[in-house]
């Protein structure tokens, strides 16, 4: 049985693991990551799909800019175990992850991604005409979803990332406990 629920810290290798199956080293050359590089993805929208206490499924949601003033999520990436794809476990993480966005007011979502499957749960390039992204881009493939009737209306401007930053280490601190665990155990 595969079960859909929030995403944890323990699974966060597992995660990483996936992505690297399904998109190797090129995802982080691309423009999304650059937006979603140092940040923490949306409250209660980073999700996988677990099945037999394994992660198969992975999809997040980050919160963003759609011009001035116009807060929005971008989803992605969406990636799904190859051994599991063509099943409709993409399809359920999808539908779940745009169903948990609306229940939480969101009103927007864009993504990049292939126009034909994205098209199913109503996403459009029509949607993103107003609006552009920090970076080299397909322009067919940056498409956008209303949660809220008329939320894309007259967007225009830069996509920018806006959601809270990832905390970072205190590298110092963590230095000095080494070393004094170190002094201690010598």
């Amino acid at each position: 049985m595969i079960v859909v629920r929030q995403e944890t810290l323990l699974d966060v290798p597992a995660r990483e693991r996936l992505l690297d199956a399904c998109f190797g080293d090129d995802r982080f050359t691309k423009t999304c990551e650059r937006l979603r590089e140092g940040r923490l993805p949306a409250e209660g929208l980073a999700l996988v799909a677990e099945m037999d206490g394994r992660v198969v499924a992975t999809v997040r949601l980050w919160h963003v800019t759609l011009g001035p003033g116009r807060p929005g999520l971008m989803l992605g990436p969406i990636a799904v175990d190859p051994a599991l794809q063509g099943a409709g476990l993409g399809g359920r993480l999808m539908r779940e992850a745009i169903a948990r966005a609306r229940a939480l007011g969101h009103r927007a979502v864009i993504l990049v991604g292939d126009a034909l499957y994205y098209a199913r749960f109503g996403f459009s390039a029509e949607a993103t005409e107003g609006l552009w992204l920090p970076g080299p881009y397909e322009r067919g493939r940056f498409q956008g979803l209303e949660l809220a009737p008329g939320a894309l209306s007259g967007a225009r401007g830069l996509v920018q990332a806006t959601g809270e930053r990832e905390p970072v280490p205190d590298w110092a601190a963590l230095v000095a406990a080494v070393a004094g665990e170190a002094r201690r155990a010598a």
